[in-house]
Parts: C-alpha cells; sequence; structure tokens
C-alpha cells in the first residue's frame, strides 16, 4: 500500500493522494529514512547559497555603497531607503546632494520645448500662432509643474530622514519658479545651518511661459545664522540677491541671471563687504539705474573677476588691487587708474560690435570708430592677452602709437575670431605698442558672405622693428593679399622671429578664461601651392628672413 511522502492533509490518510508518493520497497521505512536525509541535505545545501546571492550587494563595506549612491541621481538614491535602515542610514552619510528638476523631466517635454521656439522662430509657417498657445503651451506647462511636485516630494521626504545628519560637502539645487519652492528655501537653510555645507548652488528657472520670474529666498535670507557659515562657495541664479556681508568664509562667488531690479550698490556692495572673496564671476546679470556700476574696494581680496553678458550700463574699476584675472564678454570694464591694480597679469576681452540691417549698418559703421587704447589703457602689468573683436565691419582703426607703450609687458597674445572681411592685418596695432610680446596667435573667421572691407591705410611707424617677437601662428590662411602682407610685415620687422605657422583649417579654443589652443585640421597643400605661397611671402624679404622656419599646414 503506497503511503505518502509528504502529506498535505496533515493527520489524516488519504489512499488517493499519490502525487508526492512513492513505493514501498524491501526495508521500507530505512528507506524513508534516508530519502528524508538526502533531502533535508539538499535543502540545506541550497538554503545558505540562496542568502548569499541575496546579501551580495549588502555585504559590500559601506564606503564602497557611498560611491554607488553617488553615481545615482537624488531621486534614485533617496529610494534605496526603502530597502533596509542600513540603507536609510547611508543616505544620510552622502557628501554631495544633487536635487535637480531636469531629472524630473521627461524627453517628450524637451522635444514640446525644442517644436515651440521652432515656431517662434519662423516667419511663414502652417501651425499658427493660437494653436501654439492652445496645445503646446499647457504641455510644457504640465510638464514642468509634475517635475516641480516630484522635485519637492522627493525634498520633503528627505528632510523628514535627516535628523542625525552627517556633514555635507557640496549641495546643488535646480528648480523651477513657481508657488511652491519653500521646502526648497527649507533644504537651503539646513545644509548651511546644520550640515556645514562648503559648496552650494542654487538655481531658479523661469517655467517656460513666464521669463522674467525670479526666486524669493526667505526673510532671512539664504540661512539664519550667516555669520557661523562654513560656506566657501556659492553659485545663484534666477533669484532676487540675497544679503552676503556676513558670509565670513565666501572665497567664491557666481552670480547668474540676477534680475533688473537689483540696484546697483547689491553689485558694489559684493566687492566692498565681502572681505575674504577672492573669485567672482558676474553672468548675464542686470540691474536697475543709469549711472552704471562703480567698484572702489581698496580692501578687496578679489583676484579674478569675470564680466560676462551684463546688461550694465557701464562698469569702472576704481580700486581692486589683488586683481590678477580679468574677463568681459559683451562689455568694456574700464580701468580709471593703473595704480589700483599692480598685479593684474590676464585679461580676455569678448565683443562684437555693429548691426547687420543694411539701414542701419552704413550709419552705424561711419560712427563706429574705437582705438586700441580704448579698452586697452591703464594695463601696463598684463603679460597675457586674448581679444575676440568681431562685427559686421571692422572697427578698430589705428592711432598714433602712444609713449610709453600701451603693453610693455605683454608676452603672449591670442588675436582670435577675425573676421575674414576685415582688413586681418589690424593684429599690427597691438605689436607697436606690445615691445616684449614673444608669442602671436591669429586665428581668422571665414566669412563667405561679407565683401572684403576697407583696407587700413598703414604709415611709417616709429617702431620699425621688434626684437622679441619668436612665435607667429596664423590658422584660417587663405593666401588673400592682406594676409600675405601682415605675414611679409612680421617676418621684415621681427628681428628674432624664428617660427611662424600657417594653417588652413582649425580654431581657437579657450582653456579656462585665459588660456588658449589652437585646434588644427590637416590640409593637404599641393606642390604648386606652396610653391605660389612661398613666393608671394618672401618676395621682397630680406635676406636675414631666410633663417626663419616657415611650416604650411
Amino acid at each position: 500500500m503506497p503511503t505518502a511522502l509528504f502529506n498535505r492533509n496533515r493527520g489524516r490518510e488519504s489512499a488517493t493522494s499519490t502525487r508526492y508518493s512513492i513505493p514501498r520497497a524491501g526495508g521500507g521505512s530505512s528507506l524513508m529514512a534516508r530519502a528524508r536525509t538526502a533531502m533535508g541535505r539538499c535543502l540545506r545545501r541550497r538554503r545558505p547559497r540562496a542568502s548569499r546571492r541575496d546579501d551580495r550587494i549588502s555585504a559590500l563595506p559601506d564606503d564602497l555603497l557611498l560611491s554607488v549612491l553617488r553615481r545615482l541621481d537624488i531621486r534614485t538614491a533617496l529610494g534605496t531607503a526603502a530597502l533596509s535602515k542600513r540603507w536609510a542610514r547611508l543616505n544620510r552619510e552622502l557628501p554631495v546632494l544633487n536635487f535637480s528638476v531636469e531629472g524630473m523631466l521627461p524627453p517628450r517635454y524637451h522635444r514640446w520645448v525644442q517644436l515651440c521656439r521652432g515656431i517662434g522662430e519662423a516667419i511663414f509657417f502652417q501651425y499658427e500662432r493660437h494653436a501654439m498657445t492652445r496645445e503646446l503651451m499647457p504641455n510644457i506647462t504640465r510638464y514642468e509643474h509634475r517635475a516641480m511636485r516630484a522635485l519637492t516630494r522627493s525634498v520633503e521626504s528627505f528632510l523628514g530622514t535627516v535628523a542625525r545628519r552627517r556633514r555635507v560637502n557640496r549641495l546643488r539645487v535646480e528648480f523651477f519658479v513657481t508657488h511652491n519652492t519653500g521646502c526648497l528655501n527649507q533644504l537651503i537653510a539646513e545644509a548651511v545651518d546644520a550640515w556645514g555645507v562648503d559648496d552650494l548652488e542654487a538655481v531658479a528657472k523661469p517655467i517656460y511661459n513666464q521669463p522674467g520670474a525670479v526666486h524669493t529666498f526667505g526673510s532671512h535670507g539664504l540661512c539664519k545664522e550667516p555669520s557661523a557659515a562654513r560656506l566657501q562657495s556659492l553659485k545663484l541664479g534666477g533669484c532676487v540677491l540675497p544679503p552676503l556681508h556676513e558670509y565670513g568664509a565666501l572665497t567664491t562667488l557666481v552670480l547668474q541671471d540676477i534680475p533688473d531690479s537689483t540696484p546697483e550698490a547689491a553689485y558694489e556692495g559684493v566687492f566692498t563687504s565681502c572681505l575674504q572673496l577672492q573669485v567672482l564671476h558676474l553672468i548675464s546679470c542686470r540691474c536697475s539705474g543709469g549711472r552704471g556700476v562703480v567698484v572702489d574696494a581698496p580692501m578687496s581680496k578679489i583676484r579674478e573677476l569675470v564680466v560676462d553678458r551684463c546688461r550694465f550700463r557701464r562698469i569702472r574699476l576704481r580700486a581692486l588691487p589683488s586683481l590678477e584675472s580679468l574677463a568681459s564678454e559683451g562689455i568694456i570694464v574700464h580701468l580709471e587708474e593703473s595704480t589700483s591694480f599692480p598685479c593684474l597679469r590676464k585679461y580676455n576681452l569678448t565683443l562684437c560690435l555693429g548691426m547687420t540691417m543694411q539701414g542701419f549698418r552704413q550709419a552705424l559703421a561711419q560712427h563706429l570708430k574705437i582705438e586700441p587704447e580704448t579698452f586697452l589703457r591703464r594695463m601696463p602689468g598684463i603679460t597675457s592677452l586674448i581679444l575676440r573683436l568681431t562685427g559686421p565691419d571692422r572697427w578698430i582703426v589705428p592711432s598714433s602709437p602712444p609713449s610709453p607703450p600701451l603693453l610693455p609687458n605683454l608676452r603672449r597674445l591670442l588675436v582670435a575670431d577675425v573676421p575674414s572681411s576685415w582688413d586681418v592685418s589690424w593684429p599690427r596695432l597691438l605689436l607697436e605698442t606690445a615691445p616684449s610680446l614673444k608669442t602671436l596667435h591669429v586665428h581668422i573667421a571665414a566669412c563667405i558672405e561679407e565683401k572684403p572691407g576697407d583696407e587700413i591705410p598703414w604709415r611709417p611707424t616709429m617702431v620699425r622693428h621688434h626684437h622679441h617677437l619668436e612665435e607667429f601662428v596664423m590658422v584660417g590662411y587663405e593666401g588673400t593679399k592682406r594676409q600675405a602682407y601682415f605675414v611679409k610685415f612680421l617676418m621684415g620687422a621681427c628681428t628674432v622671429l624664428r617660427h611662424v605657422t600657417m594653417l588652413r583649417n582649425g580654431h581657437a579654443r579657450n582653456k579656462g578664461h585665459w588660456d588658449w589652443e589652437l585646434v588644427t585640421h590637416q590640409h593637404l597643400w599641393t606642390d604648386e601651392e606652396k610653391d605660389d605661397t612661398l613666393k608671394h611671402i618672401m618676395d621682397g624679404v630680406s635676406s636675414s628672413a631666410a633663417q626663419v622656419q616657415l611650416v604650411l599646414g
């Protein structure tokens, strides 16, 4: 009579229960015991293997798990707290936190935005403007508000689990300007007051259909106890400028998209009241008032200043005694006294002037004439200079070489993005005012649609020879008349020139704000092109120029 090995109805015999039964043989009870023993060994062997497989991640040390968490977006990292108490504790030990609304937006949002911008830029388009407002904008707005709700839920959940939080080194918060940003202000205040954050980045972005919206911090500013803060690096974007004078440890400050309601005195106060500040970047900032920003900070320790596409009426520097590096784009920074900037060594100026509309272009071109002295005066100590001066028409005009020279200590010079329609020999103006220059790089940008502009009527100058220039590189060389003239002039006037390189294709790429590299693409010159180029350049050049190493690429 068969007997069930595993009986589901424990305590009751079932003759029909043969699904898990085996036939009894001779020595049946002994066979049953051996079967149970073998099955038990099998189950005991399997359980540890399953346990080890499940615990492989949990068996890792905390340092390695923290390394994994740092590579996850903040939403995913916070979600691991649901795994166990250990994972929840690890979340509180992350040294870097990044709460970004960008990670909450689906790819479809970006497609909607791109489509909306394309319609806005098109003059004739079958998709009517009111249809864009009726269909596209609600979708874009809905995604933005959904992303903000997801972000605020993450922040609120995180704030609810950090009662025993350890130190945070860096916090980055990027969000849309909406009505529900109170928890973000709380997060920032908690990070500065309680967690001792060193590096804080808070960037507010307006939602798509409200481009002028800005974020406002609480009545207490960034935190409640700024004098006790450890904050060393701060970036604020798209927000009302809070008081910063009490942050005594602050050394690096980046202000971006600060609104035009900001008074000029607020920017001036940053220079004068943040006494430990060493690096200051102003990017796309605006201000109210008509006199411009005037900086007079003799006690300031600022050594690096960047003014990038700011809408100031003007910016004048009266005193920044520790300033070493200055960069400005879209605006000329005027220095009032050279003795007030004894440490200034590097300068980068990017400026585009002029209009492309033909009705205004000609009238403006007649009056827009600027001498190099306008933006290079009172900088006798600079040793490295980058100039990117562009526009539909050449607005740099020659002047009599000043005495003493404007740039007596300049060693390295890059003149980049020179429109090919300009007279590309205009850097000669700089050579004549920089007697110590050793390296000159010129990059010419092709302007196919523009006709060549007027040429500079060069006159004999007091500086007939240059005794320090050793290297000259021209990128974008096409062999035009003015390009060849400039190369011939250098080879004839520079007595120690040994390396001349002319490259057909390439561009000048910034390495930071005050250094550069030339990125070139090899051009295969034919023997006929080489012979014609060399003949064109060397014709009329003195025999001493024969020692120059000329490279074509």
